[in-house]
């Protein structure tokens, strides 16, 4: 097995490894322990049956059931479906999610640790639908002195709803949820500067996508802020982009990365299994 950077980025290939076979304790743990260090790690060529996928991906951590119930794949619950296949009438799965930065599950009590998604069928690389990925750590790290103080103790404000509703208000594939679905997802608050649980080392932890106010500003105040935020840690010296194939599995850690999904052709199909590790309580 080895492990090298790809492009000079934050992201890491690993080659010579099936992950359908069982991956040793020594290369697992060289895995686990560069993933987290780093942010984004990607296995290309990979046969992985739905078991297959669930199982590497339950070796770091338990596994999040998503919310959008939906969009599980049958028997499967651990997978959500990211397609624009329809099948019957119905659609397979959710083809526009994502279309905005952000940190999957960021809206939890307990954000998600990591995600793993894996590549079944993808448009050809003129198509579209590549995947940027940015480093907290790195967006962070580059802060000048007096922003990271600032920073240090300020809380911000993550919400499922609203992004949810803004997506459908735009027209886009979205069902009204349901008082149940607001009761298991209330407004959380999380530190803008994040210690990772892992690795305890600092990230900025906020998003386009599910950051909506930052605890004790006016809500002028907090919206120029988290702009002047936003813009920063997406910058391109802090972001690694992807070129799907078909047979690749791309892990990314929640934690310390943010990513966005782009458009791409309608024309093609796109469909792809997602699991996510759910983070310390």
């Amino acid at each position: 097995m080895n492990i090298t950077p790809l492009a000079e980025s934050f992201a890491f290939e690993v080659t010579e490894v099936d992950i359908a076979s069982e991956i040793n304790e020594k290369d697992f743990s060289a895995i686990q322990n560069t993933f987290h260090n780093c942010g984004v790690m990607l296995f290309r060529d990979q046969q992985l049956s739905e078991k297959q996928h669930i199982d590497f991906s339950r070796r770091f951590g338990p596994l999040e059931i998503h919310i959008a119930r939906q969009y599980l794949l049958e028997g499967h619950p651990e997978i959500v479906v990211l397609s624009n296949k329809v099948e019957n009438g119905k659609a397979l799965g959710i083809e526009d999610a994502g279309r905005f930065w952000h940190s999957d599950l960021s809206y939890m009590h307990n954000p998600s640790l990591g995600s793993l998604l894996y590549a079944l069928q993808v448009p050809p690389p003129e198509a579209g639908g590549n995947t940027p990925y940015a480093s907290m750590y790195a967006a962070y790290d580059a802060l000048d002195d007096s922003m990271k103080e600032r920073l240090k103790s300020l809380r911000a404000v993550h919400s499922y709803e609203q992004r949810w509703q803004k997506d459908a208000n735009r027209g886009m594939q979205r069902t009204q949820l349901d008082d149940n679905e607001r009761e298991m997802l209330p407004e959380v608050s999380h530190p803008i500067v994040r210690p990772h649980p892992i690795t305890g080392r600092n990230a900025l932890y906020i998003n386009e996508g599910f950051t909506v106010q930052i605890e004790g500003l006016t809500e002028s105040e907090s919206q120029a802020l988290l702009d002047e935020l936003f813009a920063h840690s997406t910058q391109q010296q802090f972001v690694y982009t992807h070129n799907w194939r078909a047979g690749d599995l791309i892990m990314w850690d929640n934690a310390c990365v943010v990513h966005s999904a782009s458009w791409y052709d309608p024309a093609y199909t796109r469909h792809l299994h997602r699991t996510t590790i759910a983070g310390p309580a």
